[in-house]
């Protein structure tokens, strides 16, 4: 009614969601690299992927092919299961938490924020944590606009503020 849509198929709705880990080009022994493809995939749910950088750069003292980060991209049921651990489980257990800032939209609608410590997932075992790591969350929707997609994420009870 707000958007005063004619059809119920233009109503926006979610698309999917991808988790990003990116990681230093010094961090990537075997052992770490195992740890974090594993930690990604229980909290996605889904087997996440090894990203290798495409070209090399001395002053970062990155060579080509080198792991660089792991990514899992959600769509259909599995990312509305994660969307609903996102929201109930793991943002309210994130320190200082007084939700995430309307400013992470982009031109297409898209919504991408940051967290800065894996651990307040409940998949990650608390005792056996290798490193903590961060990772980047983009949830990708079919709106039109910035303000349909804030409008969609605050009803789907995301605490944008």
């Amino acid at each position: 009614k707000k958007f005063s849509y004619s059809n119920s198929l233009e109503v926006p709705k979610l698309k999917m969601i991808s988790l990003n880990v990116g990681i230093k080009a010094v961090d990537s022994d075997s052992k770490f690299l195992a740890y974090l493809e594993a930690q990604v995939s229980n909290i996605a749910g889904q087997k996440a992927v090894l990203v290798n950088s495409r070209k090399a750069i001395s002053t970062f003292k990155l060579r080509k092919d080198l792991p660089i980060g792991c990514r899992v991209t959600l769509r259909g049921k599995k990312m509305y299961e994660f969307f609903d651990k996102l929201v109930n489980i793991a943002l309210p257990r994130v320190r200082d938490f007084r939700g995430l800032s309307s400013k992470g939209f982009n031109q297409s609608g898209h919504y991408s924020f940051g967290l800065k410590e894996h651990s307040v997932f409940l998949e990650v075992d608390l005792d056996n944590i290798f490193k903590a790591f961060g990772m980047n969350v983009t949830i990708t929707t079919t709106a039109k606009t910035k303000e349909e997609s804030l409008y969609l994420l605050q009803k789907l009870n995301l605490p944008i503020k």
